[in-house]
């Protein structure tokens, strides 16, 4: 069997990183009005943004680093994802990102950040990073006063009870509450799962990666991508190395995710990897850069590779993330910095409190509960609150006149397209784009006037007559969230199923799509979902998985 092209298989049915490069959330959202609220507190303006499915908070790294060319505002960024994992994944990265240069030196956390984020193995310190940092949160999620009084840029308030046990759940299970790695074998996963998506073309793997990457990655703008590290990607699931190709051998626990099967009638928790194995986590930081000399070319090859560009641009994040709010002087000099970097050791000890005081004051990420899009407009806090409302193309299905209801007048919406999808075909990409036209219309939104043209993002606005006042019937809802049967320790959370598209319209990246690489979870473990059902009717049993 070979999987045909324009299924979307390879997008899988949870995303781990964006498919789309980083945006500066203040220069996609209206101006500061003088009129408008200000945050009473600080004296300065608020900015709110919604965002579904960002996935990796590249979108927030990115609008903190440039928050200084920018009038002062403080930022409310309010997240929403489909999975607790994904949630979690946010909390890491973003600990990492914030930590004190003085308790984690710059190198050190973009070199962890890059393989945690982006690499199915990683190296034993890095592992033993993760490991601590998950035990720590693992702790703080269950105590609302010391996480405040820790990472006062977190609000984990907006959760349901059941979903916070769950995410400690997850970051018990990250931390090593299941020895060995035979808990999430992750190599013979990602090699199940990548034989399972190239049927017969598996023997011809190397001719699929380089097709997909010169005919359709490098044509959609993706230059830089070297065919030496996507086929190395693509082989293992290692996108940045680092250092020597040895080193990576220990499991990312951070990109497990849990899914009910339906096995000879009977409900099945498993574990696996159900992520993105056909385009890469190249385009979120590797494709652009504001130093335009990396993306320069010699004799019509790039002379820096995406992951080259990746490692310049994480770099060049948390260095202004961190400088964001001292004075110049106490930033220091860029190499003097580097050449003071602390070397990995084998003793790791867990971060303390993050950033500078003057940098936590001026955000606060809001995570709100799952599957609460189509309801977020029945809470008076939220009807016409936000300025900015963006959709990652995984998301698309609920972009709907509830969403619509809860962004003020003259608010802008961004839309992630599905330009890097490997598995669309044109036609398809074309059919995506008309169909998110179609939903932001009936959402009560309108094109941009002067924005100019992009094949990656539609960007639209809002009129202050537009607000919907129903739901159209064209655009479907999410059934209501049913008790989730939560167990303290070990539970794993499941992405929500999609809603069927309407007719004729083509096939969103989000729909749930065959997966081999499920691994069966210890009976005692309990499947934490939001509609058990709907993930039993789409999800293939266990016994038609191939074995590598």
């Amino acid at each position: 069997m070979t999987t045909p092209a324009g299924s979307g298989a390879g997008f899988g049915s949870v995303c781990w990183w964006g498919l789309s490069p980083a945006l500066d959330l203040q220069a996609e959202s209206p101006p500061v009005d003088p009129d408008s609220k200000t945050d009473t507190a600080h004296k300065t303006p608020e900015l709110d943004v919604l965002l579904l499915g960002s996935v990796d908070g590249r979108h927030l790294l990115r609008t903190l680093a440039r928050a200084a060319l920018w009038p002062r505002r403080r930022f409310n960024f309010y997240v929403l994802e489909n999975n607790l994992e994904a949630v979690a994944r946010h909390m890491l990265i973003f600990s990492l990102a914030l930590e004190e240069p003085e308790k984690m030196g710059l190198r050190e956390r973009s070199e962890a950040f890059l393989e945690v984020w982006g690499n199915a193995l990683l190296r034993p310190p890095v592992a033993a990073l993760v490991r601590a940092q998950a035990e720590r949160l693992a702790n703080l999620v269950p105590e609302p006063d010391r996480l405040a009084e820790q990472l006062p840029w977190l609000s984990l308030r907006a959760l349901k009870f059941r979903e916070r046990d769950a995410l400690e759940a997850v970051f018990r299970f990250w931390s090593g509450g299941e020895k060995g790695p035979e808990a999430f074998p992750m190599s013979r996963l990602w090699d199940s799962r990548l034989r399972h998506y190239l049927g017969s073309r598996y023997d011809a793997r190397r001719g699929v990666s380089d097709w997909d990457l010169r005919m359709k990655l490098h044509d959609r703008g993706a230059q830089v991508i070297h065919t030496h590290e996507f086929r190395r990607w693509r082989d293992t699931g290692v996108a940045f190395e680092l250092r020597d190709s040895s080193a990576y051998h220990v499991p990312n626990r951070t990109l497990a995710s849990g899914r009910l099967l339906s096995h000879r009638g009977e409900r099945v928790a498993a574990r696996g990897y159900w992520g993105d194995i056909a385009t890469g986590p190249f385009v979120a930081f590797g494709i652009e850069a504001d130093d335009q000399s990396l993306l320069r070319t010699s004799n019509g090859q790039p002379v820096k590779t995406a992951g080259e560009i990746t490692q310049h641009n994480v770099t060049e994040l948390f260095r202004e993330v961190a400088a964001w709010g001292r004075p110049r002087a106490a930033q220091g000099d860029k190499e003097e910095e580097l050449r003071l970097e602390p070397q990995w050791t084998s003793e790791v000890t867990p971060f303390g409190p993050s950033p500078a005081a003057s940098a936590q004051e001026s955000f606060t990420v809001h995570f709100l509960a799952l599957g609460s899009a189509q309801t977020l407009h029945h809470k008076r806090c939220y009807q016409g609150r936000f300025q900015l409302l963006y959709v990652a193309c995984g998301m698309v299905h609920l972009l709907g006149p509830e969403l619509g209801a809860c962004v003020s007048p003259g608010g802008n919406l961004v839309v992630e397209l599905a330009r890097y999808l490997v598995d669309l075909r044109p036609e398809q990409l074309q059919a995506f784009s008309a169909r998110v036209s179609e939903l932001a219309r009936e959402a009560g939104f309108a094109p941009q006037t002067g924005a100019s043209p992009s094949e990656t993002f539609a960007r639209f606005c809002k009129s202050g007559d537009s607000a919907p006042s129903g739901l159209d019937p064209a655009v479907e809802s999410e059934p209501a969230p049913s008790e989730v049967l939560a167990c303290p320790l070990e539970v794993v959370s499941v992405p929500r199923a999609d809603p069927a598209p309407a007719k004729g319209s083509p096939p969103l990246p989000s729909q749930p799509h065959d997966s081999s690489a499920e691994v069966p979870a210890p009976p005692q473990e309990v499947l934490t979902t939001e509609s058990p059902a709907q993930n039993l009717e789409s999800a293939p049993t266990p016994d038609q998985a191939p074995h590598p």
